[in-house]
């Protein structure tokens, strides 16, 4: 246990709410929002800007660009992990990471040699890195334990936000300010984004005035754990003693003590945990877990297809049907507009039904869209089946972190920042891959385009036999096979 301070002189001002659950939402939120917006503003511009300054190959040279920011996003991940969690600070990572974004942008603007750019690219994967490790942890930090899946599922609406804004705002304004536009507008949602993080209010300073964020608005967190250790009770008295194994009720018990835990605490729950574990032993331990491996193959898997056609699509847009830099920002507004729902709702079942169930839904129905989108025929058929394809595909994300949140809480010296930085490597690595293999295929394949949502068809359907077995305490296949051995005994004789 540690010893609380007593602070001295006033507490800040207004530390309720900047200390709050929900405002960490929102500026979290804001944090994904703002680092898609920097990712996704240059997909509709940067192929026509190469083209312009006389390059050859745009798609694969764009896809480099896109390599460019995974590679900064991959290895800026574990030193920022390793450094929150030993320090157990967040808010002044999620600083310097604004700060280094802010530079990278203004160094992108001016860039006109391809190098250059490349450099930039860089410094705005290490700036983002920030919040999708740190800021993801802080959320955790402050949040009620059953309502974590909510949280993120609404702090994920940026990401659909993010690429709803950026693309289209990025197109119009390069068509009309030129090249300089679209990053002036991305400088300007990054100062917004900063001075939300700096109204933060963490969770450990809150606690020295008397303030916990994780209590809800009656202060009771214990009522909502409290109804989910009650329907945990019930469903394994249902299952009888035949059919409930002893690795269920060992899970059940160890979730009703993690969750029978005081509302108050002195410190967040990693302090409860070993100050600092290496982080070799960190990854064995994560390794180890069928759960988070499952969880963190899944975050490749989602990385490539969801990057795979991203330098590729403007220049199938303007190939198939012509469509210059600005129409191809309004096909990016009008496909990706049904996704700010899609991470919000994909949260709230989560908390609802398990990440196993909304994690293989969302797969499943992915799938017949990755297909549509291959047809040449109106352009009103391929907006729509894209957006589809992209709302299912995105809810996701809501599901894979919310596993990972509670992966964290299993295992012994791991903490949230330890497991969003596994998240964050996976998605990097894949999105570095994404775009890489995308612009490779779509400049040197026969039917490139093709050959994209084929592979990424393959890739989902991978990713539905590790959600199907080893996703969630109680994995789909597990309850399959509960199932149908209740069907197959003979009914007892009368």
């Amino acid at each position: 246990m540690v010893e609380k301070s007593e602070p001295s002189g006033c507490s800040p001002l207004g530390l309720r709410w900047r200390s709050s659950y929900w405002f960490t939402t929102f500026t979290v939120g804001l944090g994904i929002a703002t680092d898609l917006v920097v990712y996704t503003v240059i997909i509709p511009v940067m192929p026509f800007q190469l083209q312009k300054l006389g390059y050859s190959e745009v798609s694969a040279l764009t896809g480099w660009l896109l390599f460019a920011y995974s590679a900064g996003l991959v290895l800026s991940t574990i030193p920022i992990a390793v450094f929150s969690e030993r320090y157990s600070t967040r808010r002044m990572p999620l600083l310097l990471g604004l700060v280094i974004l802010l530079g990278s942008q203004i160094l992108l603007m001016e860039a006109r040699i391809y190098a250059v750019m490349f450099i930039a690219r860089v410094l705005q994967g290490i700036g983002s890195s920030m919040v999708w490790v740190v800021g993801l942890a802080l959320l955790c930090d402050v949040s009620p334990e059953h309502l974590v899946g909510r949280q993120l599922g609404i702090a994920m609406g940026g990401l659909s936000a993010g690429t709803l804004v950026g693309p289209p705002v990025g197109g119009a304004l390069y068509s009309r300010f030129g090249f300089r536009g679209p990053f002036i507008f991305g400088l300007a949602a990054a100062v917004l984004d900063l001075v939300a993080r700096l109204l933060i209010v963490e969770r450990n300073d809150a606690l020295k005035w008397g303030v916990d964020p994780k209590a809800t608005d009656d202060g009771n967190v214990e009522e909502g754990n409290n109804k989910e250790k009650s329907s945990a009770q019930h469903e394994l008295a249902a299952k009888g003693p035949q059919e409930t194994s002893d690795k269920e009720i060992v899970h059940e018990q160890s979730n009703s003590q993690s969750r029978s835990s005081p509302a108050v605490s002195s410190s967040p729950p990693q302090n409860a945990k070993p100050l600092f574990e290496s982080l070799i032993t960190v990854i064995l331990k994560l390794f180890k877990s069928s759960r988070a491996l499952a969880a963190i193959l899944i975050t490749f898997v989602y990385g490539v297809v969801d990057t795979s056609q991203e330098p590729s699509l403007p220049l199938h847009l303007q190939s198939v049907w012509g469509l210059d830099s600005g129409k191809v920002g309004l096909v990016f507004l009008a496909s990706v507009v049904p996704t700010l729902l899609s991470s919000p709702l994909a949260g709230w079942l989560t908390d609802k039904k398990g990440a196993e169930v909304v994690s293989f839904v969302c797969l499943v129905l992915s799938i017949p869209w990755w297909v549509v989108v291959i047809i040449q025929g109106p352009l009103a058929l391929f907006i729509v089946a894209l957006a589809v394809e992209i709302f299912f595909t995105s809810g996701l994300i809501s599901p894979l972190t919310a596993e990972l949140a509670a992966v964290s809480q299993s295992i012994e010296g791991v903490g949230y920042a330890h497991v969003y930085g596994a998240f964050n490597v996976a998605y990097g690595v894949g999105s570095a891959v994404g775009p890489l293999v995308g612009g490779q295929i779509y400049d040197h394949a026969k039917h490139g385009w093709m050959a994209l949502c084929l592979l990424a068809v393959g890739l989902i359907v991978s990713s539905l036999v590790l959600a199907l077995f080893n996703t969630g305490a109680d994995p789909l296949s597990g309850r399959l096979k509960r199932v149908l051995s209740r069907r197959s005994r003979p009914a007892n004789p009368a």
